[in-house]
Formats: C-alpha cells, structure tokens, sequence
C-alpha cells in the first residue's frame, strides 16, 4: 500500500477451492486494517432467519505456519446493522489444519439476513502464539485484584 508504514509479513501458502473459484482472495480494506475480510464461496443465497446458525464455507484452504493462528472474528458492520455475528467468536483456524476454512454464524438480530456468493462475513487476523510451559506453585504473586471475578468492581 502506497504510503503506508512498513509491516512485517509472514508468507502464507493457501489453496482456492473450485466453489471458491472467481472469488478475490482476502485482502485488506485499508493501510492500518488487522484483519482482512472473508467472502462467502456460496453457490445459492443463503437466508439466515433470527437465532439461526449457519456454517458458511470461503473456498480457501491455508497453510498457517508453525506458532501462528489465523483467528475468525466479527464484521462489526454485520454485527451492529443487521446483528450477524462469528458463533464462536473469535474462532480459531490452528497451524496444523488444512481443510477448508468456514465460518460459523449467528443472526442475534430481529430479521432474516440472506448472505450472498461474495459477501464479506468475517475477518481474519494471524496471530503469533505463545505456548504454555506449566510451572507449579504452591502460592501465586500477589496483585491488587486477588481472586476478584465477574463484577468484583461493581457496575
């Protein structure tokens, strides 16, 4: 992008799935996005009534690679305007899958939202990953919170 800061890059392989054919890949939107928006490789509109969950294939198949995670989240826009949103938000595409990536929605909204071949969905952002080496203890650090939970701070 013209202008725009330099970002590091990790180099993904991916594969286009023939329902996925004609569609552009994910991209962008503009200089300073995270995530690049996913389209629906539908081949028939898809009408997604209140309380519905549909899984919603995008023809792409990647190649994530080794400590990184391609994450599925929410199109604000979908989400707020017609109340479409990721099931599983955000969802998880791990290093070692290789099937086609698909995306589960829900409409929380009042009304039937019908998603067409094309359709922006979701958004996908890699992720680099940290892995866990457990260390047991038998007391923790202390810190200001404690062991506060849900609403420990009041409303």
């Amino acid at each position: 992008m013209k202008g725009a800061p330099s970002r590091s890059s990790i180099q993904v392989f991916f594969k286009q799935l023939n329902h996925g054919s004609g569609l552009p890949l994910p991209r962008y939107m503009t200089e300073g996005a995270s995530g690049m928006d996913l389209l629906a490789a539908v081949e028939q509109d898809v009408s997604v009534m209140p309380g519905d969950i549909v899984l919603v294939p995008t023809g792409l198949c990647v190649a994530i690679p080794h400590g990184y995670e391609i994450q599925i989240r929410p199109r604000s826009g979908l989400a707020i305007r017609h109340g479409l949103t990721v099931v599983n938000a955000p969802g998880t595409i791990d290093a070692d899958y290789r099937g086609e990536i698909k995306v589960g929605l829900i409409n929380l909204g009042k009304k039937e939202v019908t998603i067409c071949r094309g359709d922006r969905i979701a958004q996908m952002v890699l992720a680099q990953v940290a892995f866990i080496e457990w260390q047991e203890a038998q007391k923790l650090p202390e810190t200001a919170r404690g062991d506060g939970g849900f609403g420990h701070t009041g409303m």
